[in-house]
């Protein structure tokens, strides 16, 4: 065979391999949608945003206060994100501060517990985070990392408020903003 005829011999065999990879993807996704499983995949690193917001209603009373958390999906693609968001306090410069997560019913709110949230591309998901700030174990904390997904991927928004012995309570993720009832 000359090297014309295993360079053609060699991008038949590349192509019938690529399309059988593809159909097998095509296969596979077809059989994931068909047993239930999320039609939409995991969101990617650096297409969810974080922020904070009041959300138009305040969360303040008998040394607890809270804000809800805010993940945007900033890409083109419809993705999901599912169970509770990972977070660490920062203090000035950066800084790492003890912190410890509660998973769960807040002061404030019900916990819908962890689910599945499809999230279309510039729509968002909420959680509630609550603490407290009367102690004689209050750390300043200047900033909070919140990874949307619990990964190494995440947000630092600013916070700058005092919490006790770095311990934040925080309900899972949700279409709807978390509420009491």
């Amino acid at each position: 065979m000359t090297i014309r005829g295993l360079r053609t011999a060699a991008t038949v065999t590349a192509a019938v391999a690529l399309a059988a990879g593809a159909s097998a993807g095509i296969a596979s996704a077809a059989g994931a949608a068909g047993t239930g499983a999320a039609a939409a995949g995991s969101c990617a690193p650096g297409t969810l945003k974080v922020t904070t917001t009041d959300a138009g209603s305040s969360q303040a009373g008998m040394s607890h206060s809270g804000t809800y958390l805010k993940v945007t999906n900033s890409g083109r693609s419809t993705c999901a994100i599912n169970g509770y968001p990972g977070l660490a306090l920062e203090g000035a410069g950066h800084t790492a501060l003890k912190t410890t997560a509660h998973h769960g019913d807040t002061y404030f709110a019900k916990d819908p517990g962890a689910h599945q949230v499809t999230l279309k591309p510039g729509k968002s998901a909420f959680a509630d985070l609550v603490w407290t700030h009367a102690g004689p174990s209050s750390a300043q904390a200047k900033y909070l990392q919140v990874s949307p997904t619990g990964s190494n991927s995440h947000s630092v928004v600013p916070f700058d408020t005092l919490v006790d012995g770095g311990a934040l309570s925080v309900t899972a993720w949700s279409a709807k903003l978390p509420s009491a009832s």
